[in-house]
C-alpha cells in the first residue's frame, strides 16, 4: 500500500486557469480535497474525481479535520490541501504541517500565485522599477486580532520608500493610510486598490495615498483586498531602464556595444557585469 501524503497547493488568487498545471494536477489526482469555500474560488476544485471527498474547511478548525489526515494516513491516500493564493503566504500551513508531522504524515507544497502578483498584472505594472524601486516589503497592519512581532510596523516598513504590498488591512484603512503617511510615503504616492483579484467581480482602483481609506470606505473593502503602494506604480515614463536589456551591460551571454557602454558612462552605471543576470 501506498503511504499517505498531504499535499498543500497554492490555488492562486481566485481564477481556475491561474493555478500551476502541477496543483491542478494533484487535485485531479487527489483521494481527499480539502479546501476553504470562503477564499477559494469552486472552480478550483471542480475537477476533482467524482469519487474524491471534497470537504470545505471553511468553518473547520484544525483538529476537526484531524481524522481525515489519520485516514489518509492508516489508508495510504493522498490529500489535498487547497489554499489561496500561495501557501507560504499567511497560509496558516507551518501549523498543519506540525500536525502531519506528529501524525506520521508526509508533506510538500506545490507554490501559487499571489495576490499581490496577480495584482500587478491586472494593472499591468512592474513593482521593481530601475532606480525607483528595487524591493517588495510584504506585510500586514500590526494591531489586529493577530499580534505582529514588535519591530514588524507599517510605519517601519514604510521609511524605506520601496513598493509595498499590504494584505489582511482593509478593515483598518483609516488606520493604513495614516500609518503609510507618517512613514514617509507622501500623500501623492499611487496606490493600487485590488479586491478579489481574477474573480469575476473583481474591482481594481487606483487612487493617491491621501485617499486610499475614503476610496477603500466608499466602496466598503473590508476584507479579500491587497494593496499595493509605491512610487514603482505610477503611470508615467520612467526615466531608468534595466541594465539586463541594455546594449552597453555585458554579461555571459551577451557582449556590450561600445555605443551602449558610452551610454551607460554618460549615465554614470556600470557598464559591464560577466555575471549579474537577474533571475527570471
Amino acid at each position: 500500500m501506498n503511504a499517505g501524503r498531504v499535499v498543500f497547493v497554492g490555488a492562486g488568487p481566485g481564477a481556475a486557469d491561474l493555478i500551476t498545471v502541477r496543483g491542478a494536477r494533484v487535485i485531479a489526482q487527489a483521494d481527499i480535497v480539502i479546501w476553504a469555500s470562503s477564499l477559494v474560488h469552486p472552480g478550483i476544485v471542480a475537477d476533482a474525481r467524482p469519487d474524491a471527498l471534497v470537504v470545505d474547511s471553511a468553518s473547520a478548525a484544525l483538529e476537526d479535520l484531524e481524522p481525515l489526515l489519520v485516514r489518509a494516513r492508516d489508508e495510504g491516500l493522498l490529500v489535498a490541501r487547497v489554499h489561496t493564493g500561495d501557501p507560504s503566504i499567511y497560509g496558516a500551513t507551518a501549523e498543519q504541517r506540525d500536525q502531519c508531522d506528529r501524525l506520521g504524515l508526509a508533506h510538500e507544497t506545490i507554490p501559487g500565485v499571489s495576490a499581490y502578483s496577480a495584482a500587478a498584472a491586472t494593472c499591468d505594472v512592474e513593482i521593481t522599477v530601475p532606480e525607483v524601486a528595487q524591493s517588495l516589503v510584504l506585510t500586514r497592519l500590526e494591531g489586529g486580532r493577530t499580534p505582529m512581532p514588535p519591530r514588524e510596523t507599517v510605519r517601519g516598513f514604510a521609511a524605506h520608500g520601496t513598493t509595498m504590498a499590504l494584505y489582511l488591512s482593509a478593515a483598518r484603512n483609516r488606520q493604513l493610510q495614516a500609518e503609510l503617511i507618517a512613514g514617509g510615503y507622501p500623500p501623492d504616492t499611487p496606490c493600487l486598490i485590488c479586491y478579489r483579484v481574477s474573480w469575476e467581480d473583481q474591482l481594481i482602483m487606483r487612487s493617491p495615498l491621501s485617499e486610499l481609506s475614503a476610496t477603500m470606505r466608499e466602496h466598503k473593502l473590508w476584507k479579500h483586498t491587497v494593496v499595493l503602494v509605491g512610487p514603482a506604480l505610477a503611470q508615467e515614463p520612467i526615466a531608468a531602464r534595466s541594465h539586463l536589456y541594455h546594449p552597453g551591460f555585458r554579461h555571459q551571454y551577451r557582449a556590450a556595444t561600445e555605443a551602449g557602454r558610452e551610454d551607460l558612462r554618460r549615465r554614470g552605471a556600470v557598464a559591464a557585469n560577466p555575471t549579474e543576470v537577474a533571475p527570471q
